[in-house]
């Protein structure tokens, strides 16, 4: 399994990162999170929250990670008037890290249990399945009615843009760049050869919508007695741009949207499949480079891991093409 960037944090530090919301009776490390670290904190009034840390080992990070429990704050905080969207409350933020290195979020905690580990079965056998699909299609369709004023991402001004394509160019530029300087073979002729052909495509997104980017199972609450999603987590990666982008991060390994999800989108509108192909060239990109500023150890998991990526940053590029 891969090495994470994520540090314990001392019990006094938690307690102070709370106190604005109440007093520390107990914490508990949640374990699954490579990037952050994360705990859950009851409070002496029996309320639960969560409490989030930035990593501080920055020189291990992809260019676009930099600062990014600032987008998590803006994204809750955007949650607190739309409760469709399912979010939790943001409670507290310290960006001083004086407390501890690295940014925090202090969020209400969820109901419901990861949908990784709600121990669901195949969709053609468990109705729960197909409701938990159904419903986060739905929530994907809600997210993108959130507009904001330019596209990219939300804590990095060098990675915005008034239009999807100068954003989404620069996006991609910054990971060949960062493929550069941590020594990883990528195709980078023929990727910036395929953004350039595409651009038509890239411009018919006119407005900024939020878009989660990162929304696999382990990231969406479920009622496990009959799958209704009832919220969604980290949003430290969102950014404002495409909204097929969150289809390309449900399904991160490309291995086809269920029918239950696609229900809710359109995936044959014009433009849409090629968007769609950019998206996953996107994500392959980035799943591609990431290891290597990790320091992954070398293992099965990791070759496997590698191999996907790479075959579907080839696909992505041929159907590009």
């Amino acid at each position: 399994m891969p090495v994470t960037l994520t540090s314990e944090v001392p019990l006094e530090s938690l307690r102070t990162l709370v106190a604005p919301v109440g007093e520390l009776r107990e914490a508990i490390r949640l374990e699954g999170g490579f990037f952050a670290t994360t705990y859950r904190v009851t409070l002496t009034d029996g309320t639960r929250v969560v409490v989030k840390t930035a990593p501080a080992a920055t020189d291990r990070l992809l260019t676009h990670e930099h600062d990014l429990l600032r987008t998590e704050a803006l994204v809750y905080g955007l949650g607190g008037a739309r409760p469709d969207l399912l979010m939790p409350r943001l409670l507290h933020t310290d960006l001083t890290r004086a407390v501890v290195p690295g940014d925090v979020v202090v969020a209400s905690h969820l109901d419901g249990v990861p949908w990784v580990d709600a121990g669901f079965g195949p969709p053609d056998e468990d109705a729960r399945t197909r409701r938990a699909q159904s419903d986060l299609g739905a929530l994907v369709g809600r997210l993108g009615t959130v507009t904001g004023e330019a596209f990219g991402y939300p804590q990095s001004p060098a990675l915005q843009a008034g239009t999807w394509r100068a954003a989404f160019t620069a996006m991609v530029g910054t990971l060949l760049a960062d493929a550069r300087h941590w020594g990883v073979d990528v195709p980078d002729e023929r990727i910036r050869a395929a953004l350039a052909r595409h651009a038509d495509a890239l411009d018919t997104v006119t407005a900024p919508r939020l878009v989660h980017t990162d929304l696999w199972p382990g990231n969406v609450f479920v009622e496990p007695a009959t799958g209704e999603v009832v919220g969604i987590i980290d949003t430290e990666r969102a950014l404002w741009g495409d909204p097929v982008l969150d289809l390309v991060g449900a399904d991160p390994m490309w291995d086809g949207l269920p029918d239950a999800f696609a229900a809710h989108h359109d995936l044959t509108a014009p433009h849409v499949p090629t968007r769609l192909a950019l998206g996953h060239l996107w994500l392959s990109l980035v799943m591609t480079v990431e290891p290597a500023p990790r320091a992954y150890p070398p293992s099965d998991w990791l070759t496997g891991y590698a191999a996907a990526n790479r075959r579907n940053l080839a696909r992505a590029l041929d159907e590009l093409a």
